[in-house]
């Protein structure tokens, strides 16, 4: 029992260990705001590509108001992102785009739907000239009921602050 104990905070520490460590490559996302504080105090997270990809990926089938056919999205499942930086299960997110266009997500929303933070479309990394690098994706084909307007004005392209509000 003691064992299974010590291996547990083990799997624990060196998931946050790697929710918190440096990028290697480019930052693609900050994330700040009512986040857990990294091991030096700071609320905020820098994630490169590597660092996302290593969070739980999901993908989905869907169509969306900007395109003509349905594409294979993937990317972050976005209950895998709240978890790595310690957010709270309630209350909403900011995401700002590189054009500074924002909108504001009930966090609700990313653990009722399967929404992903997209990183590919079609097997293809997403480029800013694609909505990328990260684009969030509702499963809109797999549940009608986001096949409105509120939701597709969530669905943010070329993602690159997340701020979680309390």
């Amino acid at each position: 029992m003691r064992l299974l104990m010590l291996c547990l905070l083990g799997l624990v520490f060196s998931f946050n260990a790697q929710a918190e460590s440096t990028p290697q490559g480019p930052t693609l996302l900050t994330v700040s705001g009512a986040i857990q504080p990294t091991a030096s105090g700071q609320p905020v997270r820098h994630f490169d590509r590597a660092q996302l990809e290593a969070l739980e990926q999901a993908s989905t089938r869907t169509h969306t108001p900007w395109t003509e056919e349905a594409h294979l999205y993937q990317g972050v499942l976005f209950r895998a992102l709240i978890e790595a930086v310690g957010a709270s299960p309630s209350g909403t997110l900011r995401l700002t785009a590189l054009n500074d266009f924002s909108a504001d997500i009930p966090v609700e929303d990313l653990l009722t739907y399967p929404v992903i933070l997209a990183t590919h479309k079609d097997g293809r990394v997403l480029r800013i000239r694609d909505r990328g690098p990260l684009f969030v994706i509702y499963p809109f084909d797999t549940y009608s009921q986001l096949e409105t307007e509120m939701y597709y004005n969530r669905s943010v392209w070329q993602v690159r602050h997340i701020e979680f509000l309390p």
